[in-house]
């Protein structure tokens, strides 16, 4: 199973859409992702060995120029990352859900991943930006004390940055929320 994820967020699509196609010839990497976001921004994720996916975020970085908002390689991801971000997680009860909102979709993966780390939670989803408005969201689910843990985590490493909205936990939610999420 790879473990590093990298990701590419743009301000332009036409410009994202060549820098990964020269992202996807310049090292052995796989394409997780890539599509147009809302407000007219571009995301690319792609996973590989560790060499390969620092490689390929630094064409992106040349490439992209100034049409690159952002740039990250997550090395060592939570397993349970890529089933939140391609929506995949199983899920059985949930007796506290964990909600953080991202001003941006690259730190949605992050923030999922530092849950993830932090505490015993499952990760449900890490949605990002697909009609959000360029941002993002995490959802998980645990016993309420380790998903206030993680949500903690989650502020304590992000809330100073501004990439943080909001973040809150849901204990004991009620089943249509729940109905209506998975």
């Amino acid at each position: 199973m790879k473990r590093t994820i990298g990701l590419l967020e743009f301000k332009s699509i036409a410009k994202g859409m060549e820098t990964t196609d020269e992202i996807l010839k310049s090292a052995n990497v796989e394409l997780i992702l890539a599509t147009a976001l809302c407000p007219g921004k571009y995301i690319s994720m792609i996973t590989g060995e560790l060499s390969a996916v620092k490689t390929a975020i630094a064409v992106g970085e040349r490439v992209g120029d100034f049409f690159l908002i952002d740039a990250y390689v997550l090395s060592n991801a939570h397993p349970s990352v890529m089933s939140a971000l391609t929506a995949t997680s199983e899920i059985g009860s949930v007796s506290a859900l964990g909600v953080v909102e991202t001003m941006s979709a690259i730190t949605s993966v992050m923030v999922g991943d530092t849950a993830a780390k932090a505490s015993k939670v499952d990760l449900i989803e890490i949605r990002i930006a697909r009609g959000l408005g360029g941002k993002g969201f995490v959802l998980f689910s645990g016993e309420i004390s380790a998903v206030k843990a993680a949500v903690q985590a989650c502020l304590n490493e992000y809330q100073m940055t501004g990439e943080i909205l909001y973040a809150t936990t849901i204990s004991s939610p009620s089943k249509e929320l729940i109905d209506s999420l998975l």
